[in-house]
């Protein structure tokens, strides 16, 4: 019997994110979480970890593990790697791929154990079938994790396949992008439903934009992949996987017009922004334009999301601050009644912005450490306007 048939599944997500996904796991059904660093554990019956694939907002990747063991070498690896029943998972016919990671054990190079594992694997087919399986980096069939740990060892079935963050939207990237992930993050930070208006002033290549499209339509955020990693499962079960899909594509709805704004100085980035949306339902109902912040005259009883530059290029830092000091002027002065939520890489800038921030939430952008800084403004009419 494998481990994630008594003890469950484990959800990674990038860190600060861990509280935020545990919430997410157990509306969508999942039972006895646990939060770890960079993840969370749970347990679920298939259908549950069926919904969870398909429409977790938050999560990067959900393992189920498949063995744990003392590793102290690389051939203590191998000689358990042969022990599992690989054919339970990877036929011949397909490729597969491993992804590794080490901390504070032995073994400290995680592409060597990823090889170690991968020569295991071959062993085990040439030893029975005389042949083996390919692997294949970029898109494989099935894709394993490994993970050891202060000298403990667990092998995983990744049951995503690729990365959860890739909704299958963002063919074109701009500067210094949002992971998906991070955005949805932030959009249910803001609490924002569709009640107000809600607008990204430097939207670069839209995936903000994206994301609340996603989460206002209840469009399941995997709702473009075409294949799981869950495919792969010995328990796999088509119809009952066909059943959940149908149940989540059956709430989708539509987005009415001047709900979602996005505007950006630069025509190219927008000209990305609006190919990326162009691959989501709706999209046409999202109100995009080439313009500065500046030039917007008011923005009432609100909500913005925005992940400004970070100044991350030699002698750009002195032009990010101006803008974050004219970012902080437009706030104060334009967006009465508006929250904004500001998502920086740099929490040095936060400064500049000349405003007392309502919470300040760490959050990372992959392995760039940043802070989202809430600023409310409490004055405004009840009417919601943009223009």
């Amino acid at each position: 019997m494998y481990e994630y048939q008594t003890n469950g599944f484990f959800a990674q997500v990038t860190g600060k994110l861990e509280d935020l996904c545990e919430q997410e796991l157990i509306e969508l059904g999942a039972t006895e979480t646990k939060i770890a660093y960079k993840g969370v554990y749970f347990k679920s019956d298939f259908t549950t970890l069926y919904k969870i694939n398909y429409t977790s907002r938050l999560l990067s990747r959900v393992l189920a593990p498949l063995i744990s063991f003392p590793c102290m070498n690389t051939e203590t690896l191998i000689s358990k790697a042969k022990q599992i029943h690989w054919e339970d998972f990877l036929s011949l016919k397909k490729t597969f791929a491993i992804s590794g990671s080490v901390s504070y054990s032995s073994i400290s190079n995680s592409l060597y154990a990823s090889q170690c594992l991968k020569d295991g694997i071959a062993d085990y087919f040439r030893d029975k079938y005389l042949k083996r399986p390919n692997v294949e980096v970029v898109n494989p069939d099935v894709r394993f994790n490994l993970h050891i740990e202060k000298n403990i060892a667990s092998i995983s079935l990744d049951t995503s396949g690729e990365s959860l963050h890739k909704r299958g939207y963002r063919l074109l990237a701009g500067e210094a992008p949002m992971q998906e992930t991070l955005a949805a993050a932030i959009l249910k930070i803001s609490k924002w439903d569709g009640e107000n208006p809600l607008w990204d002033p430097m939207c670069g290549s839209g995936t903000i934009l994206c994301e609340a499209l996603m989460h206002y339509c209840r469009i399941p955020a995997q709702k473009l992949r075409k294949k799981f990693g869950f495919f792969n499962l010995p328990e796999f079960d088509k119809t009952l996987w066909n059943k959940v899909r149908e149940e989540y594509d059956s709430k989708i709805r539509q987005l009415p017009k001047k709900i979602i704004h996005g505007s950006d100085k630069s025509q190219e980035a927008i000209k990305v922004a609006k190919e990326n949306l162009s691959h989501l339902p709706f999209s046409e109902s999202v109100d995009i334009s080439c313009r500065p912040f500046q030039h917007v005259k008011n923005f009432e009883n609100g909500t913005i999301i925005v992940n400004p530059p970070y100044g991350i290029r030699l002698g750009e830092i002195e032009e990010v601050k101006e803008l974050y000091k004219e970012f902080g002027d437009f706030l104060k002065n334009n967006c009465p009644g508006t929250s904004a939520f500001v998502y920086t890489g740099n929490q040095e800038l936060r400064k500049f912005i000349g405003l007392k921030t309502t919470k300040r939430t760490p959050l990372d952008n992959g392995k760039l450490k940043g802070v989202l800084l809430q600023i409310d403004s409490y004055k405004g009419s009840k009417k919601k306007k943009w223009e």
